[in-house]
C-alpha cells in the first residue's frame, strides 16, 4: 500500500536537526557514488508558469524520490513520490511544501558547520519568507548563535520575523536597517530572497564570513554581485551539473573566465573529507545552493519512517488488481 503524509502530518515529525543529520549523511553517501542524482529539468506552461521535476536514488537504503512542482499563478505546490527499489512499490506520496523549506535550510546548516567560523554567534538573514526562517533555524542548530539580524524592504515582515524567530530559537532576533549592514554584522549570512538583481554585495563581506545563496535558482537571476564572487576564497555548490544550467549566482560573472568553474567543489566532496574546507578564520565562504533531489529523498525516507513508526499518513489502494492498459505512443511520445 502506499502511503499518502499530508503537510501537517510533516510538520508533526519532521524536525530540523532530523533534516540536517539526513542530509549530511546523504551527502557523505554521495560522494561515495552510493546516491544518484538527476538534476532539476523544467517545462514552461502556458500562461507564465513552471512544471519542474527531479529525482535521486539512495542505493545503499533502496528507495527512489521523484520530486514534482509547479509554480502558477504566483503558488507553489509540492509532492515528492517515495518508491521502494526491492519491490517496485510506491512506498509514499508525500506533501511537501515544509519538507523543502526543511531540506533547503538542513543543508545550508551542514555547510554552516563546515564552512563557518567556529566562533560564529551573529546570524544574519536576508529576506524573511518561509525559506529565511528555516535558514536561521538551521544555523541556529549547528552553531550557538547569540543573535540574529534580518533585513528584508517590507518593515512590518521584518517585524514579524523578529518577533516569531525570537520566540521560537529563544535568541534575540532585530531588525536591520539595510541588507548591507546586517552582512557587515554578522559572522553567517543566508539570502533567501526571490531578488534577480544582487542583494548582497562584496563590499560588504566582512573577513571571515560564511555566506549561503539559496534564493535564485535561474540562469539569469542572482543575489550576489560580481564582487561578493570575486571575493569567496572557496566557494561550494550542490551540484556542478544543475549549478552550470540554473546558478546566475556563479554562470554571470564566470562568462568570461570559464575557467573559474574547476575552482568551485561540491558540498558532498566537503563533508566526506575530499575537499578542504576553512583553513582560517580571515577566508571569506561562499555555499551556492540550488536544491538538489538527494536532499529531498534524504528527508523523505526519514519522515516515511517515522510516519509508519507513528501510524500517521492514509493507505491509498494504488496497483490493486486490474488488468492494465495497453500504452499506446503517439508521433510525438518517447521513452528513455
Amino acid at each position: 500500500m502506499t502511503l499518502h503524509i499530508n503537510e501537517a502530518e510533516v510538520r508533526q515529525l519532521l524536525t530540523m536537526p532530523m533534516a540536517v543529520t539526513a542530509v549530511e549523511e546523504i551527502s557523505r553517501k554521495q560522494a561515495e557514488c552510493a546516491v544518484a542524482v538527476h538534476p532539476r529539468r523544467r517545462f514552461d506552461l502556458p500562461g507564465g508558469g513552471f512544471f519542474h521535476h527531479m529525482a535521486a536514488l539512495d542505493r545503499e537504503a533502496g528507495f527512489v524520490a521523484t520530486k514534482q512542482y509547479t509554480f502558477v499563478l504566483g503558488q507553489l505546490r509540492f509532492l515528492v513520490s517515495l518508491f521502494d527499489t526491492t519491490t517496485g512499490e510506491l512506498s509514499a506520496l508525500i506533501e511537501a511544501d515544509f519538507m523543502g523549506q526543511q531540506r533547503t535550510g538542513a543543508a545550508s546548516g551542514v555547510a554552516t558547520k563546515y564552512l563557518a567560523k567556529k566562533t560564529a554567534r551573529i546570524a544574519g538573514i536576508i529576506g524573511t519568507g518561509g525559506q529565511a526562517k528555516t535558514q536561521l533555524e538551521a544555523i541556529n542548530s549547528v552553531r550557538l548563535l547569540e543573535s540574529a539580524y534580518v533585513y528584508s524592504r517590507d518593515p512590518q515582515r521584518r517585524f514579524q520575523f523578529c518577533e516569531e524567530m525570537s520566540e521560537r530559537l529563544g535568541i534575540p532576533v532585530y531588525p536591520g536597517e539595510s541588507a548591507s549592514a546586517v552582512a557587515r554584522t554578522a559572522d553567517v549570512v543566508s539570502t533567501a530572497t526571490t531578488s534577480s538583481q544582487p542583494v548582497l554585495l562584496g563590499k560588504d563581506l566582512m573577513t571571515g564570513l560564511h555566506v549561503n545563496a539559496i534564493g535564485a535558482n535561474h540562469a539569469h537571476k542572482r543575489e550576489l554581485d560580481d564582487a561578493a564572487i570575486a571575493k569567496a576564497n572557496l566557494i561550494f555548490v550542490d551540484s556542478l551539473a544543475q549549478s552550470r544550467q540554473e546558478a546566475g549566482d556563479l554562470i554571470l560573472p564566470f562568462e568570461q573566465q570559464p575557467q573559474k568553474w574547476e575552482q568551485v567543489r561540491e558540498l558532498a566532496d566537503l563533508v566526506a573529507g575530499r575537499a578542504p574546507g576553512r583553513t582560517s578564520d580571515t577566508q571569506i565562504t561562499l555555499f551556492k545552493s540550488n536544491g538538489i533531489a538527494s536532499w529531498d529523498l534524504a528527508v523523505a525516507m526519514k519522515v516515511y519512517a517515522l510516519a509508519v513508526e507513528n501510524k500517521l499518513g492514509r493507505e491509498l489502494p494504488f496497483y490493486q488488481k486490474g488488468r492494465a492498459r495497453e500504452l499506446t505512443l503517439g508521433p510525438c511520445s518517447q521513452l528513455s
